[in-house]
């Protein structure tokens, strides 16, 4: 089986290492890989969102299997393009994807099937409409621009100044660019975070084991909000009684709802909830895998990840087919100085080879390069120092062991990740 992993980050090189583990793996692609991946793959120079270009490379080399990793391919439309050739993909169409690709789909989706989330205090097309509306909200108060933002189209809003800045920057600088045109307005959930996602050919559908994500640059959940700075996974996350909760309530509604409007989703469904004391919260979907939570997932992967991508690519989906190693995992994110606001290129990182052959820990590469030998900074997450174990506690010290071999100038990292101090601090988030 020859496949095509499309993306360049810590994900994709996660999809990467576990697709290399099946018997039934020839050969990988990975358009655009990075630093780490090319060590693994044969990085073709393709943007993930051109799907001109992935088209075309698709049919001249004609990848038995392609697996989409960042969501713009999909909203882009990339696993319709595929299909409509015949070139079996992992990944919802193009409208499935509005899920993610827009947030007040997504809410209008979620209040028409009456699956839990936040209060809608409004959706707002025009700056003057989203200030008048400030009068009647409660803070702190979140405010979502509708479109993809790359994690920067969130916030929440403490007072009426922060709100109206944030209508300023994203409806009359447009710094968010088109997705900040469109702002919906929400209110704050409190409780604990949980990462719930599937793998689903619309009808069946398998969830991975639960994660949890940290979302804040620095140790304690201070500071702005990142694409994650690492992720823990461990089965303890998601008793039984609230899996139940999650599934009855969440889970088979959210299918149902698409069904009934006409979408056939196929691919990974990230649901990303808030466990309040009412019951779980829809927080918001993405169409795809979450980047660092499939890190910590994929180190717990105990079968063959391509046999099973395969068939779900092919409408022989069976989720029976997963199977998990027991005990816990940790995904710790290294990141460049500035990050997540602006941040350097180009600086040799230290350390990687030494890690190479280390039992229970894989460097996953999320923004780096080769130049010539040397592997460099490339993105503001650099490196996901992952790690499994029999218990989290061994898991997140094996991490950071590692995590002590690695050098780039300004390199920054949370300590507290999957430890009581950091989960301590999740409420509100």
């Amino acid at each position: 089986m020859n496949v095509l992993v499309i993306g360049g980050g810590g994900r994709e090189h996660a999809l990467v290492w576990k697709l290399r583990e099946s018997p039934r793996v020839e050969k990988i692609w990975c358009a655009p890989g990075n630093g780490g991946i090319a060590a693994e793959a044969e990085c073709v120079a393709i943007d993930p969102g051109d799907v001109a270009g992935l088209t075309t490379f698709a049919e001249k080399n004609r990848p038995d299997l392609t697996v989409v990793g960042p969501e713009l391919p999909l909203v882009n439309g990339v696993a319709d393009a595929f299909r409509a050739r015949n070139l079996p993909i992992v990944g919802p169409s193009q409208i499935a994807s509005q899920l993610e690709g827009s947030k007040i789909f997504s809410k209008e989706f979620l209040l028409r099937h009456k699956i839990p989330t936040a209060k809608l205090f409004g959706t707002f097309e025009y700056p003057e409409d989203a200030a008048a509306a400030l009068k009647e909200v409660q803070y702190p108060l979140v405010m979502k621009a509708d479109g993809l933002c790359a994690g920067k189209g969130v916030v929440l809003a403490t007072n009426e100044d922060e709100a109206l800045a944030f209508i300023d920057s994203a409806m009359r600088k447009n710094e968010l660019g088109p997705a900040g045109r469109k702002l919906m307005f929400e209110e704050t959930l409190v409780g604990e975070e949980l990462s719930f996602i599937i793998l689903t050919d619309g009808e069946k559908y398998a969830p991975l084991v639960p994660t949890r994500d940290h979302k804040r640059i620095f140790d304690e959940n201070r500071g702005p909000n990142t694409g994650g700075m690492g992720a823990f996974s461990l089965d303890e996350l998601l008793p039984n009684s609230l899996r139940e909760t999650i599934t009855r309530t969440v889970v088979e509604p959210t299918l149902r709802g698409l069904a009934a409007d006409g979408i056939r989703y196929q691919g990974f469904l990230y649901i990303g909830l808030m466990i309040t004391s009412g019951g779980p919260r829809v927080l918001e979907f993405n169409c795809r895998l979450g980047d660092p939570e499939t890190q910590a997932i994929l180190a717990r992967l105990d079968c063959d990840l391509a046999e099973i991508l395969y068939d779900l690519a092919v409408r022989r989906f069976d989720p029976a087919k997963f199977r998990w190693k027991a005990g816990a995992s940790v995904c710790i994110v290294l990141a460049s100085e500035g990050y997540p606001g602006k941040y350097p290129t180009g600086r040799p990182i230290s350390g990687l080879t030494a890690l190479a052959d280390k039992t229970g820990v894989k460097v996953l590469h999320a923004g780096t390069r080769l130049f010539g030998d040397v592997i460099a900074t490339s993105g503001g997450r650099v490196l996901g120092v992952t790690s499994a174990a029999a218990t989290l506690d061994e898991a997140v010290s094996r991490a950071y062991e590692a995590v002590s071999s690695i050098r780039f100038d300004g390199m920054q990292f949370r300590h507290d990740i999957g430890t009581q101090t950091g989960l301590a601090h999740s409420a509100g988030n």
